[in-house]
């Protein structure tokens, strides 16, 4: 392997010459996955419920062998030929009526939001083909916003930098325990984007399969984490939400409060081959609102779960332990990186580069989170 030492501040084409020369030892890259929810699953029947027939693919795929080998995925549809999934700008709707006692509070403005949505479906039928319901989202908003407005008093800037359309990567940190960043930062877009634009923020796959929970994140448009999930949102021109920390970001403990953890590149990966820009995106507050004094990480691992926690108050109070405090969210929006111009998609396949560009925005949102600590 090249020993050369690489200078990232040196002239770009010739870093870019280096990067694209280094041999590949050492590849960390995720292992692929087959995709959890269905292509098509209302092809046949409107009343079909794509998200409970990924669960039942998933059960019996695991109860199979795994194949000696795996034949190649057919060709995705271009995304300069697939047609955008869009919603019509606030001045193109008319305010909905309110339909019940929770909605009344709600400003004819956040009832357009809500109301844009419903063109993210087909008119005849009740869910996109990853289990989304613009019913259920719309009775889930007041809650929220509920949070958004008066629990967590969220601030927000840098919306301008959020495209208005097409297909981009919101990269965030993580921070919490329980995922009310999540929430909030898809509120906040939703409610600062004309045309409003849903966050289809990509979840842990054992979140997809808790009960109740997992068909609950469906519903109100988050998706099961697989990479043909991904690759299929950013072909539809669809805004994804990402925590490349993953569940290690959800964990830390107060001594790491405000510190970001090693980026996961998948999101680099599906960046380049969709040509699909990253805004790096600060939540800050999230870690002080489940102080973690100690994680025992062992324990957790053998009962299957991403975290076993001791916090100021779980689990002396039980369940009630994890409830938030009610911190106020700082969010801000960095500016876009379009590594997807000065790279092509073959260069997601180049490991060395996909590490350097991860590091690249990890550094991005640390650096927001600093100025805003």
């Amino acid at each position: 392997m090249d020993e050369r030492k690489i200078h990232w501040n040196e002239d770009p084409g010739a870093v870019d010459a280096v990067l694209r020369g280094a041999s590949l030892e050492g590849q960390d890259g995720e292992p692929e996955e087959r995709p959890v929810l269905g292509r098509d699953p209302f092809a046949q029947d409107a009343s079909f419920d794509p998200f409970l027939h990924g669960l039942e693919m998933l059960g019996a795929r695991r109860a199979q062998p795994a194949p000696a080998f795996r034949a190649s995925a057919p060709e995705p549809t271009p995304i300069a030929t697939r047609r955008w999934s869009s919603t019509p700008k606030l001045a193109d709707i008319d305010p909905p009526e309110p339909s019940g006692l929770l909605e009344r509070w709600l400003g004819p403005d956040e009832r357009c939001r809500i109301a844009a949505l419903q063109h993210l479906v087909e008119s005849e039928v009740a869910y996109d083909r990853f289990g989304m319901s613009p019913e259920v989202l719309r009775r889930s908003f007041p809650w929220f916003y509920a949070l958004y407005r008066l629990y967590f008093r969220v601030q927000s800037h840098g919306h301008d930098r959020l495209p208005v359309r097409g297909p981009v990567i919101v990269a965030s940190n993580h921070g919490g325990l329980l995922p009310f960043d999540a929430a909030m930062l898809i509120l906040d877009v939703l409610l600062h984007t004309d045309p409003p634009r849903l966050a289809r923020s990509i979840v842990d796959r054992w979140a997809g399969e808790l009960p109740f929970v997992g068909i609950y994140y469906a519903r109100v448009g988050q998706v099961v984490g697989t990479r043909e999930n991904f690759a299929d949102l950013l072909r539809d021109g669809q805004l994804v939400l990402v925590f490349p920390e993953g569940t290690a970001g959800i964990r830390k403990t107060v001594a790491q409060r405000n510190r970001m953890q090693k980026f996961h590149v998948g999101f680099v990966e599906e960046s380049l081959k969709a040509g699909a820009p990253i805004v790096p995106t600060a939540v800050v507050g999230a870690d002080d609102q489940a102080p973690v004094l100690y994680d025992f990480k062992d324990l957790a691992r053998r009962l299957g779960l991403p975290s076993l926690p001791v916090t100021p108050t779980f689990p002396w109070l039980g369940p009630l332990g994890l409830l938030p405090y009610p911190v106020r969210y700082r969010i801000v929006y960095g500016e876009p990186t379009t590594f997807h111009e000065r790279f092509g998609p073959q260069d997601a396949d180049d490991a060395r580069l996909v590490r350097y560009l991860a590091r690249q925005v990890r550094q991005q949102v640390q650096h927001l989170v600093d100025c805003e600590s």
